[in-house]
């Protein structure tokens, strides 16, 4: 079975922690006036109107496919800010956008190589494509998740991994932009060093991403006995240790078909 497990209230626990990366990815962004922009996984659209704001763009749409982030999008919308509901993996685009943003939303899409291609020819011969993704598969947070859901009965009902690592290394990215003929760009991995009053902190941040890939395959009964042995086996490994620092290693690249 499959759900909209995505909780805009859950997701925005963490809202200030979340939101530095997308001010760090904007930042590489090279203003240009009157920019046709869009925002591949907007969720609430609440920094996809904070991105329509800081470039002055002309027009920005804001795509994502689950229904109840969306609900809570439409009340951005407005003044050449708009919304609608799709699935970022089949996105296609030929020339439309000056820029082709995505904050924290590619790490679902699996094949990277496919997909990059198809961002820039979604692009206009000046364009410019921003993304930024998680990179912290290695984390416990993540690797107790695939440990938990090998175990029955959730294997069974989970019918196999509800989510693999589709995330490159930072320099195979950087070799993907320079393939794809942006002329200039930047690729880093960044560590964001997140102080949570106590480990089960790191609990209710997955519930908001991670975990959403478990919740939507599985009947609620069900994913609250993952959720309960998922705390139990993070929790021992973590260790109590208060305050505690949660890790989290992102990649944030952007490239310009114009010179440097």
């Amino acid at each position: 079975m499959t759900r909209d497990a995505w909780n805009p209230a859950q997701y925005e626990r963490f809202r200030d922690e979340r939101t530095q990366p997308f001010h760090d990815l904007v930042a590489l962004v090279r203003r240009a006036p009157e920019m046709r922009v869009v925002d591949l996984g907007c969720g609430t659209a609440e920094l996809t109107r904070r991105l329509h704001e800081a470039l002055g763009a002309r027009e920005t749409l804001g795509i994502d496919a689950s229904p109840a982030m969306l609900e809570r999008a439409r009340a951005q919308a407005g003044a050449g800010l708009r919304v609608e509901e799709g699935d970022i993996a089949e996105f296609r685009a030929d020339g439309a956008f000056d820029l082709v943003f995505s904050n924290a939303a590619l790490h679902w899409v699996p094949g990277h190589e496919e997909l990059f291609r198809r961002l820039a020819d979604a692009l206009t011969p000046e364009g410019q494509l921003a993304v930024q993704v998680p990179a912290n598969f290695d984390h416990a947070s993540h690797t107790v998740a695939a440990a938990v859901a090998a175990e029955e009965p959730f294997r069974a009902a989970l019918g196999g991994v509800p989510h693999r690592n589709a995330v490159l290394a930072p320099e195979a990215y950087a070799g993907l932009l320079h393939r794809l003929g942006f002329r200039a760009q930047h690729v880093r991995l960044q560590v964001y060093a997140h102080v949570l009053a106590e480990p089960a902190g790191v609990v209710e941040w997955v519930r908001g991403t991670l975990l959403t890939a478990y919740e939507r395959r599985m009947p609620a009964e069900l994913f609250d006995a993952f959720l309960r042995r998922y705390r139990e086996r993070l929790l021992a490994e973590l260790g109590d240790v208060r305050p505690y620092l949660f890790t989290f290693k992102r990649i944030l690249m952007w490239g310009d078909r114009r010179s440097p």
